[in-house]
C-alpha cells in the first residue's frame, strides 16, 4: 500500500567535554536520531528514507546495525556506506512492531577508528490495514418457543489489533441481516458495549412460521482513510412447544361392548394437533370423564396419536345398556402462547402470554372435549348366589341326615329366563349332599371336627348351580360349617414304651400325653398309676400338666415291667394305658437300648457261627456217603464176546442201601 506521507526528523546533540578533551579530536557518540514511517506495503522498494549527516571533512563509512537490519525483522533498511542514505527496503506492520531501535556508526578510515555514533529509532505509523475480527465466524443457539423476550440470547465480541484509542481500532456492530424476514410479531436487535454485542428479539418466537432464524452480524471500524469490516453468522434454532392445542377430528371403532367382557378395545378418537409430529407437544394426553365406577381406560397409540378406549372391568347390561362417557384431550407438555399486543418504538414490545414463567395472560385454557357413548350388548349371566359365602355352626358328630343350610341362585338377566339345577362342588370328605332342585345341604357322614379335612374348625363345601342355556353357565356359593367341639377323644401317650437305668439314686423319664379335642376337652392332664405293685417303686411327679416325670426307686430291680397310668382330660374324661418299662444296667451303655442293640448283635454272630458249623458237618457226610456208594458199582460180564453193561437204572446194589440212577 503506498504511503500518503513521509516524515524524517534528525536530532543531533554534542556530548559536552571537558577543557583537556577539547585540545584532541571530538568524538560524537550515542548522539540519538529519530525516524517515522507509514506501515503498510510502497509501491516500490527499495526508496529513499533519509541522510544520517556528520562532519563531511573527513573521509568517513557509514554502517547501520539492530532490528530492520541484522536483527528481525531483518533486511528491511539498508544504508549507504558513504553518503549515509537510509532505504526502506520492505514492508513494515505495525502490528508487529511499533518501534525499531538501530545503531549507526560513522568510521573515519584515515585512522579506522569510531568517530560518530548514533542511536537511532525507527517509528512505525499506523494505518487502518486490520479489520475487525469475531471471536467465531458462526454461533449456533437452540432457543425454546417459550423464550421470552426479556431473556438472554447470544454475544458476539470482536477485535482490531491496528492501535489502540484510534479510529482504526474502534468498531460498531450491527445486525445486517436477518435470514427468512421475521414475522411482524418478530424483531432481532442487537445492543453493543465495547467490543462484545448482544443479540435480543423483541415479541414472539414461532416455530411454525419458522424453525430457524439466520442472522448477519457486522464490525465495520472508523478508519478515517478507509474502513475494514467483517461479518459473523448467528444461526438461532427455535424449538417446537406446545403452542397448539389438539382438537378431535372423528372416532371409529363399533362403539358396543358385551356385557362381562373386560380388556377390550372399544372405539378409536382421532385428533389433529399443528406441533411438530412426534414431539411431546404433538403427542395427546386423554382424560375420562364420567365414569364413576371405573370402568374404562384410555391410551394413546404412541404412531397415530389416536385415544384407544378400552373397557377394563366387566359391564353388567342390567345396570343400563349405555354409558355416557366425556373424554378430553391435552398434550404431554403444558400449552404455551405468545401474543403481540402493541409495538412501541423505545424498550420491548408488550405481550400477552399464557403458559411461560413470566405470562401475563388467563391462568386456564378449556380442554377440547368430546362426548361418547358405549353401548352394552345382553348376554347370558351366569346364576349369582346371594350371599355367595354363608356360614353355619353345628356341633361335630351331628346325626346323619342332619340339614345345614340352604344356598339358593338367582337369574340376574332380564331376557333370559332359566331355570337351575344345583350340585355339589367341592366336599373333600364326602360328608354332605345337595338337593339338586332346592340347594338344601343335607349331612351324609358323621361330622369330624378332628379330620384332616377341617381347618381352624372350618370344613367348606362348595355348590354349583347350573342354568339350562347353551351353553350352560354356572355360579358357585360357598358354605363354610364351623364344627363345635365335642369331648369325643380320650388322653393319649405319645409313647408308652421306654427305657431306665439301674442305678442308686431315683431315676426318671418324661411322659407327655396329648388329645384330639380342642379346649376345654383336652389338657391339661391329671396322671395316675394304677396298682398296689407300684408303691415304693414307681411314682408321677407332677402329677398335672401335658408333660410329667415317671420316677423309678433304686428298690427296682432290672428286667422288664408293665405299669397301669390313667390320663384324664380337663373334663375328668380318660383312658388307663399300658406302659412297658425294661431296666438294666447301663454300665459302660448310655441306656438300655445300646445294650440290647449290642447284645443283640452278638447273638446274631453265634448263630451265623453255629450254621456255618451245621452246614460243613452235613458237606462232610455227604461227601463220605457218596464215596461209598462209589466203591459198591462194579461191571457185570452179559455174553460170551466179553462185552460189558453197566447196571441198569433203579438197580440196588446188594450189601448197600446204594441204588444206581
Amino acid at each position: 500500500m503506498e504511503t500518503n506521507s513521509l516524515l524524517l526528523t534528525l536530532f543531533l546533540g554534542i556530548v559536552s567535554v571537558s577543557c583537556e578533551e577539547l585540545l584532541h579530536r571530538q568524538k560524537r557518540d550515542w548522539i540519538i536520531a529519530d525516524y517515522m514511517i507509514v506501515e503498510g506495503p510502497h509501491k516500490e522498494y527499495p526508496y529513499y528514507l533519509g541522510t544520517i549527516e556528520v562532519d563531511k571533512k573527513l573521509q568517513m563509512v557509514f554502517h547501520l546495525r539492530g532490528q530492520g537490519v541484522d536483527l528481525d525483522p531483518k533486511d528491511k533498511l539498508s544504508i549507504d556506506l558513504r553518503t549515509g542514505d537510509v532505504f526502506v527496503k520492505g514492508e513494515l506492520d505495525y502490528e508487529t512492531y511499533q518501534v525499531l531501535k538501530l545503531t549507526f556508526e560513522a568510521i573515519d578510515e584515515s585512522i579506522n577508528e569510531v568517530d560518530t555514533k548514533l542511536g537511532v529509532e525507527l517509528q512505525i505509523l499506523d494505518i487502518n490495514d486490520n479489520p475487525p475480527v469475531f471471536q467465531k465466524d458462526t454461533f449456533m443457539i437452540n432457543l425454546k418457543e417459550s423464550t421470552s423476550q426479556r431473556d438472554y440470547l447470544a454475544s458476539v465480541t470482536a477485535t482490531d489489533k491496528d492501535k489502540k484509542g484510534t479510529n482504526n481500532s474502534t468498531f460498531d456492530l450491527k445486525i445486517v441481516s436477518v435470514t427468512p424476514k421475521p414475522p411482524d410479531e418478530l424483531a432481532f436487535v442487537l445492543k453493543q458495549q465495547d467490543t462484545t454485542g448482544t443479540i435480543q428479539f423483541k415479541g414472539c418466537l414461532n416455530h411454525q412460521k419458522s424453525e430457524k432464524y439466520t442472522i448477519l452480524v457486522e464490525a465495520k471500524d472508523r478508519g478515517e482513510v478507509v474502513q475494514l469490516s467483517s461479518t459473523c453468522t448467528v444461526i438461532i434454532n427455535i424449538e417446537d412447544e406446545n403452542n397448539h392445542m389438539p382438537v378431535f377430528t372423528g372416532q371409529t371403532g363399533a362403539g358396543s361392548i358385551k356385557e362381562r367382557d373386560s380388556g377390550v378395545e372399544v372405539l378409536r378418537l382421532q385428533v389433529s394437533d399443528q406441533d411438530s409430529k412426534g414431539s411431546n407437544a404433538w403427542k395427546a394426553k386423554y382424560t375420562i370423564q364420567g365414569d364413576k365406577d371405573q370402568n374404562f381406560r384410555i391410551t394413546t397409540d404412541p404412531n397415530t396419536n389416536e385415544g384407544v378406549l378400552f373397557v377394563d372391568k366387566p359391564l353388567d347390561y342390567e345396570e343400563g345398556s349405555l354409558r355416557n362417557l366425556s373424554i378430553s384431550v391435552e398434550n404431554e407438555v403444558p400449552y404455551f402462547s405468545c401474543k403481540v399486543k402493541s409495538r412501541p418504538s423505545i424498550g420491548l414490545w408488550e405481550v400477552e402470554t399464557f403458559g411461560s414463567k413470566s405470562s401475563n395472560g388467563p391462568t386456564h385454557l378449556p380442554l377440547h372435549t368430546r362426548q361418547v357413548t358405549i353401548k352394552v350388548e345382553d348376554v347370558n349371566d351366569p346364576p349369582v348366589f346371594t350371599p355367595a359365602v354363608k356360614n353355619v355352626t353345628v356341633e361335630e358328630n351331628v346325626a346323619v341326615g342332619w340339614n345345614l343350610e340352604t344356598l339358593t341362585a338367582k337369574d340376574l338377566d332380564w331376557s333370559h329366563v332359566n331355570t337351575f339345577v344345583y350340585m355339589k362342588g367341592q366336599d373333600s370328605a364326602n360328608w354332605v349332599a345337595v338337593d339338586e332342585k332346592s340347594g338344601k345341604i343335607t349331612t351324609t357322614k358323621i361330622l369330624d371336627r378332628e379330620s384332616p379335612h377341617v381347618k381352624n374348625s372350618v370344613y367348606q363345601v362348595t355348590v354349583l348351580a347350573v342354568d339350562d342355556d347353551k351353553p350352560p353357565l354356572t355360579g358357585t356359593g360357598t358354605l363354610n360349617i364351623h364344627l363345635r367341639d365335642k369331648n369325643d377323644n380320650l388322653p393319649q401317650l405319645n409313647t408308652s414304651t421306654m427305657d431306665m437305668c439301674l442305678s442308686e439314686e431315683p431315676s426318671m423319664v418324661n411322659i407327655t400325653a396329648f388329645d384330639l379335642d380342642g379346649d376345654p376337652y383336652s389338657g391339661p392332664f391329671t396322671f395316675q398309676l394304677q396298682g398296689d405293685n407300684v408303691k415304693g417303686k414307681w411314682r408321677i411327679d407332677p402329677k398335672y400338666g401335658y408333660t410329667v416325670n415317671l420316677v423309678k426307686e433304686n428298690t427296682v430291680y432290672a428286667g422288664h415291667h408293665e405299669l397301669l397310668l390313667e390320663v384324664l382330660d380337663h373334663q375328668g374324661q380318660g383312658a388307663i394305658h399300658h406302659l412297658s418299662i425294661t431296666v438294666c444296667d447301663c454300665s459302660g451303655m448310655t441306656n438300655c437300648r445300646m445294650r440290647r442293640a449290642s447284645g443283640a448283635k452278638i447273638g446274631a454272630s453265634a448263630v451265623l457261627i453255629f450254621m456255618t458249623t451245621i452246614l460243613l458237618l452235613l458237606g462232610i457226610l455227604l461227601l463220605a456217603f457218596l464215596m461209598t456208594c462209589k466203591r459198591e458199582l462194579k461191571l457185570i460180564p452179559t455174553d460170551e464176546i466179553g462185552e460189558e453193561h453197566l447196571i441198569k437204572s433203579n438197580t440196588e446194589i446188594p450189601g448197600t442201601d446204594c441204588k444206581v440212577n
